[in-house]
């Protein structure tokens, strides 16, 4: 199988192009997942008999077949960005929701209890003191997501919006390697370089562990 590296000159912005259009599709649909994973994720943690039910919920949706999303959602959304990004978001509630649980599980009674004892307010301590401790196996959850959902990006080709994925159907129907293998590697190079600065930015938000080291 060789390369042909002309037609990797000759379509620079096509390929960037498609790079960014697959890297904006996979982010937005981390920020969504967490923006609805967060709450529900305090409320798994605070309302224990709640707490089965939504796991429970967002393991049966990551089991949908990700083709079949999309084709659900298409009557919603059409062919559009949107159920991209929905049926994303979809796939990454069940990594972020249980990461974000476990997460707020981990912080332990005794510093609740301080805060508490020094008259902090629920809502303060959860933010002050539950979330940063929680922090690093939250971020865990989002590196998991974020590269899932990178890879996931070119399943949505099937709909005409793949990203980097429109690459794989222009080879396979030319029977032209080249854009299969430039798919390939840019998808791989986005999945490394995403989860790096997600390890970089927890680095950079989680000075006490820097300290304890």
């Amino acid at each position: 199988m060789t390369v042909d590296w002309s037609w990797m000159g000759d379509h620079t912005d096509e390929l960037t192009s498609l790079t960014l259009s697959h890297l904006q599709a996979a982010l937005t649909a981390v920020f969504f997942g967490l923006v609805i994973s967060l709450p529900l994720a305090v409320v798994a943690h605070r309302v224990r008999p709640l707490r089965g039910f939504l796991l429970g919920l967002s393991n049966v949706l990551f089991t949908i077949p990700s083709i079949a999303i999309f084709v659900l959602l298409l009557p919603v959304s059409g062919l559009t960005r949107t159920t991209t990004v929905i049926g994303l978001t979809v796939y990454t509630l069940v990594v972020l929701l249980r990461n974000t649980v476990e997460g707020l599980d981990s912080v332990p009674a005794k510093t609740k209890e301080a805060a508490k004892a020094m008259g902090t307010r629920p809502l303060r301590t959860l933010l002050t003191v539950e979330f940063p401790l929680a922090l690093p196996v939250i971020f865990a959850g989002v590196r998991i997501a974020t590269v899932m959902s990178i890879s996931l990006v070119s399943v949505a080709t099937y709909i005409g919006d793949g990203g980097l994925g429109q690459l794989f159907t222009d080879g396979f129907q030319r029977d032209f390697p080249t854009p299969v293998i430039a798919g390939v590697v840019l998808t791989i190079l986005l999945a490394v370089a995403a989860d790096a600065l997600l390890v970089a930015l927890q680095y950079v938000l989680t000075p006490w562990r820097r300290r304890r080291a």
